[in-house]
């Protein structure tokens, strides 16, 4: 089964149903970039993502088969009569996306990996304990459920990665780039990311636990679900991004500012007594030019925040 026949199909049946490869991106959780790299021939989906875009697309699994014919060049398929044919294409596309030449190492801990180039690949569950990462390429890259830990990877470069279910703990970012990464269930705990920069991303469900973000930026992003717990975002200027449903539980938030956001649903209550001290940290916030619901509003004039020049959704 040639990858160059498997792209060519994928981009068929994509084009059939009118959306781009950033949409089909979106719908099976990888980059565009990946996308792209299947369609040229250059990497192909691994099965379960096989599975996941055989539904988007609208075909059977056999349409990625070399033999399958379509009839009158349609996207309507008849049903898999044989259901030994159908368990060997999905092993032809097991074996090739397993084979020798795909396979990359599960575990990297302890290596010496400074500005390695790892665009584009597919690695999920990939372990990289008390690594050196420094510089190193993963833009476009699917790592999902991949681990770093206590590793240096300073100015590394996530744009487009595949960070779902991904865990950062003690690890040095330090001017990482993360423009357009994928960043679903992602945790990033007890690190610091003086420098790094988060663009046009969509954090969802992500924790921040005691993560320094005094010297982070954060550049058209959205953040739904996300959970601010113990992190340090003083002075942390956060205007013009939206919030829904986030928690800023225990949240260091001193002269942080929100000018021009958007929020919804999103609580600045610790779950701890309120103290003086917390109240006026509070007031130190910058609100102006907001846009609120009602709730958020309640909550924040309740602990005494300076809300005269915010407006209701």
């Amino acid at each position: 089964m040639e990858t160059k026949m498997i792209g060519n199909k994928i981009a068929e049946a994509r084009k059939k149903i009118n959306i781009s490869q950033a949409q089909l991106a979106q719908r099976v959780f990888v980059s565009p970039q990946a996308v792209g790299k299947w369609e040229r021939g250059e990497s192909i989906p691994d099965i379960i993502t096989f599975n996941r875009l055989a539904e988007i697309l609208g075909v059977d699994l056999n349409y990625f088969s070399e033999n399958f014919q379509s009839a009158n060049d349609t996207m309507t398929f008849k049903a898999v009569e044989n259901n030994g044919d159908m368990r060997q294409t999905i092993q032809q596309v097991a074996n090739l996306s397993t084979s020798p030449e795909r396979q990359v190492l599960t575990n990297f801990s302890g290596s010496n990996l400074a500005e390695s180039d790892f665009a584009g690949v597919a690695a999920h569950k990939r372990k990289f304990k008390g690594s050196a990462l420094r510089g190193s390429d993963f833009a476009g890259a699917d790592l999902t459920g991949s681990s770093f830990v206590a590793s240096d990877a300073r100015e590394a470069n996530f744009d487009g990665t595949n960070l779902t279910d991904c865990t950062f703990s003690a690890t040095d970012l330090t001017d990482a780039s993360f423009n357009g990464t994928i960043l679903v269930r992602t945790e990033f705990s007890k690190l610091g990311l003086t420098g790094a920069k988060f663009t046009d991303a969509t954090l969802t469900d992500v924790k921040l636990t005691m993560t320094d973000l005094r010297k982070t930026i954060f550049e058209n992003c959205v953040f739904e679900g996300v959970d601010f717990k113990y992190s340090d975002m003083r002075a942390l200027c956060l205007d013009g991004q939206t919030f829904i449903g986030v928690k800023f539980d225990k949240a260091a938030l001193n002269e942080a500012t929100f000018k021009g956001a958007t929020l919804k649903n999103v609580s600045f209550r610790p779950t701890y007594a309120l103290t003086n001290k917390y109240y006026r940290a509070i007031k130190t916030i910058c609100f102006d030019g907001a846009m609120m619901d009602k709730l958020t509003y309640a909550e924040l004039k309740g602990l005494g925040a300076e809300l005269s020049k915010v407006t209701f959704i």
